[in-house]
């Protein structure tokens, strides 16, 4: 019995790439790798067919072909991880507990595992989509669909707003309210940081509904209900009421620790002006409509590094709970 590839990176070919080169494809699909640099992997049989053939730098691409890449950087150079915790599944729609760490689906140039390619992995049979995205840092409920239809369905739902999405999250500084709307409107700081986002008048409409279920001395544990979905909703709503979220590299701090993150990770420093590993965040709980008709609602426990932070603020860096 023939042994199983190392780690590799399945690679769809689009239509429009049929009959291209495969180092002019591949060049033009990682433009952060050179021309030369691909073409060595190429000459070292790190680019294969789904029969295993190895092919050359000038072999032409057909439609709807598949390349096994084992190219490093591009391709993983471990195992992937287990597939998190399955809190729903049934033939139309998963919902999975994505742990802190763990992108939603795979961004920039460089391989990482994501939950797209786990469950895709999962239910190979299936048309395997994500509905919404989660934070790499957020942990907690995402969904997922198994036939085109049904992710159609969900995310109309989501845009005409019938999907109840519920988080918990860890502020810094202790709440002196009990409940709040924040509904400022969000879109682009324009500042130094390209992802940022911040509440201002030409923004898009959002509303967050805030809860505080307990305070402690530096901290507040709150549950977030948002009536929107716009990018970094709840982190930007909570820093403009000034209680940012604990471990936020972004929102609450100056821009050069997220600057410093981007270029050295987030290391020992990072994590002290940050106050915690990751942001406090967890998608507790989503109630949706089921394309087959009834409601949908699925939970997600406190994920156990946050219950831990609660129940003992000592283990966190200090500098960043002063």
């Amino acid at each position: 019995m023939p042994e199983p590839p190392p780690p590799h990176r399945t690679l769809e070919i689009p239509d429009w790439a049929a009959g291209m080169r495969v180092d002019k494809y591949l060049a033009r699909r990682f433009p952060n790798r050179s021309r030369t640099w691909i073409a060595r992997g190429i000459r070292a049989g790190q680019v294969r067919d789904t029969a295993g053939v190895t092919l050359r730098a000038g072999s032409r691409l057909k439609e709807r072909q598949t390349l096994l890449l084992f190219l490093p950087g591009i391709a993983p150079t471990e195992g992937p991880p287990p597939l998190p915790a399955i809190l729903h599944c049934d033939d139309r729609v998963i919902v999975l507990d994505k742990p802190a760490g763990l992108l939603a689906h795979p961004s920039g140039y460089d391989f990482a595992w994501a939950v797209i390619g786990l469950a895709k992995d999962r239910w190979p049979d299936d048309r395997v989509d994500l509905v919404h995205r989660l934070d790499r840092d957020t942990s907690g409920a995402i969904v997922l669909t198994r036939d085109l239809d049904a992710n159609r369905f969900l995310k109309e739902a989501l845009k005409a707003g019938d999907c109840d999405k519920e988080y918990q999250a860890l502020c810094r500084g202790e709440i002196p309210w009990t409940d709040r709307i924040l509904d400022g409107p969000i879109g682009p700081d324009g500042g130094v940081i390209r992802i940022k986002m911040a509440v201002k008048d030409s923004g898009q409409s959002a509303r967050t509904d805030v809860e505080v279920l307990r305070t402690q001395p530096a901290m507040s544990h709150v549950r977030c209900r948002i009536h929107t979905g716009r990018t970094h909703q709840i982190r930007v709503h909570l820093d403009r009421a000034g209680f940012s979220l604990l471990g936020d590299r972004m929102y609450g701090l100056p821009p050069e620790v997220f600057l410093h993150t981007l270029e050295h990770g987030p290391d020992s420093w990072v994590r002290q002006q940050a106050g915690a590993p990751r942001q406090a965040l967890h998608a507790a709980r989503i109630r949706v409509p089921h394309p087959d008709g009834g409601t949908l609602d699925v939970a997600s426990p406190m994920p156990a590094d946050m219950t831990r932070w609660w129940d003992d603020p000592a283990v966190l860096p200090h500098d960043g709970m002063s």
